[in-house]
């Protein structure tokens, strides 16, 4: 700390002393305020950053000591020098063991004061610049994790926590815009959800157009204020994959005041959250060509596996019950042979479509392979399971197939299910047991078959 940006307090009431610790500092560079009482300097310590304390042990009123304990609790304390003459010398010692820096005897030589003060600001220097070294190493690794981080379900709420703790804020929200089209809320911290959600609508706009840290405009304060929010605590992170918009952070309570290197720090925090959200969209997009058929858009056989072993854990963990189903089309070679493939694509493009209105959202349909598809029905036991594949039977039995293309065409399926964990608590067991109810069902097709319903010499 260079001695023209060091703000030194002389508390010493009296007069020949206040103005010869005033003139010597004045003479090395220091901005230098004076006062002649204990209660003037807590009062002052209060109001600005003062980076040393010069004060006399023994004043009327507040002494040096109760200034040592004001400052002591301040969120960034000073350093205090303590000056003694009437006081002993064991008394400035005690002092030094409630937080002094360090202490001078009355009557001193002018040079001992300008090299106490001065190694004292040395150490403070070094001390804050230690700091910032640490949080510098901190935040790089924080920014590091982040930037890693290729599971959105994972990084999102991370950066929102994070976010709040280096802004010193504690309400926000995230979103996140599927398919170009609206936002959806994906958390919140202290905030209702539905405020969150007219608070998001009402900033996308202006989201739409940054590309980092940003506030928001001045033209929309109204409308805020009557969300009870003000402008100026509000701080938005657009998150983008490329320059596509699809998602976003929004931090509603930053009342500190940030410094140049505040607004660095947090510009690489968010710089690193943007980056891991960009390889998170393009990890996620890896997976869903992965996972997904590209026929139907359902998830295919290697998502089944995943999601099993995913549904399982999870069932055990909560004492759940789930349901495992598997469809067949009956003599959907009919089709091929009469058609063609594309007609016989076309019907289980149909097919997926049908399904998808038959099961829940928490549900997660399959294309097994071929004219096979299955289910994951989510705390589902088989009484309900079979509700469900009944009307899926019923759903296909009834529907006219490749009727735009002028060849309207009917199908049935057959389908056996299994449940967890009344007939399996094991994958591949479950498995087995779904299929082998459907193939039990193929004998007659066009049915229902829960594991029960397996002939015994199977």
């Amino acid at each position: 700390m260079n001695s023209d940006q060091s703000n030194i307090l002389v508390v010493e009431d009296e007069l020949f002393f206040r103005k010869l610790y005033r003139d010597l500092l004045l003479d090395e560079g220091y901005r230098v305020d004076v006062c002649d009482n204990g209660d003037d300097a807590i009062s002052m310590l209060q109001q600005r950053p003062i980076d040393l304390v010069l004060t006399d042990m023994v004043m009327p009123g507040r002494g040096g000591l109760e200034v040592l304990q004001a400052a002591r609790l301040l969120p960034n304390p000073p350093d205090v020098i303590l000056v003694t003459g009437h006081a002993s010398l064991e008394s400035a010692i005690d002092a030094l063991k409630n937080g002094a820096r360090d202490y001078l005897v009355k009557p001193f030589d002018p040079e001992e004061l300008k090299h106490l003060v001065r190694n004292c600001l040395d150490q403070r220097n070094l001390l804050t610049e230690n700091d910032h070294l640490k949080r510098q190493i901190h935040l790089f690794q924080t920014g590091q994790l982040l930037s890693s981080l290729i599971d959105l379900d994972r990084l999102i709420p991370q950066s929102l926590d994070i976010l709040l703790r280096e802004m010193e804020a504690s309400v926000g929200c995230t979103f996140a815009i599927k398919d170009g089209v609206v936002p959806t809320l994906t958390g919140t911290r202290k905030l209702p959800a539905e405020f969150a959600e007219q608070l998001i609508d009402l900033l996308m706009p202006q989201l739409d157009e940054q590309k980092e840290l940003c506030q928001p405009s001045g033209d929309i304060a109204p409308k805020l204020i009557k969300l009870q929010q003000q402008q100026e605590h509000i701080w938005m992170l657009p998150l983008r994959d490329g320059d596509v918009l699809k998602g976003g952070i929004v931090i509603c309570d930053v009342t500190r005041e940030c410094d140049a290197v505040c607004f660095s720090d947090l510009h690489y925090l968010c710089d690193q959250i943007a980056l891991g959200f960009e390889n998170a969209c393009r990890y996620q997009d890896a997976q869903d060509l992965m996972y997904t058929d590209d026929l139907t858009g359902l998830y295919n056989h290697r998502y089944l596996q995943v999601s099993l072993s995913r549904e399982i854990r999870r069932s055990q963990r909560y004492g759940l019950k789930f349901s495992l189903l598997f469809l067949d089309l009956d003599h959907f070679k009919d089709i091929n042979d009469s058609y063609g493939h594309l007609a016989g694509s076309a019907a289980l493009q149909e097919v997926g479509l049908l399904l998808a209105d038959c099961v829940r959202d928490v549900d997660t349909l399959f294309r097994f392979g071929g004219d096979e598809f299955s289910a994951i029905l989510v705390e589902t036991d088989g009484g309900a399971a079979r509700v469900v594949a009944e009307r899926i039977r019923k759903v296909i039995e009834a529907h006219a197939f490749l009727e735009k293309q002028g060849t309207p065409s009917y199908l049935t399926v057959t389908a056996g299910f299994s449940t967890f964990p009344a007939d399996a608590t094991e994958k591949n067991q479950l498995l087995e047991l779904a299929d082998r109810a459907m193939y039990a069902g193929k004998t007659t097709r066009n049915v229902i078959c829960g594991v029960a319903d397996i002939p015994e010499d199977d």
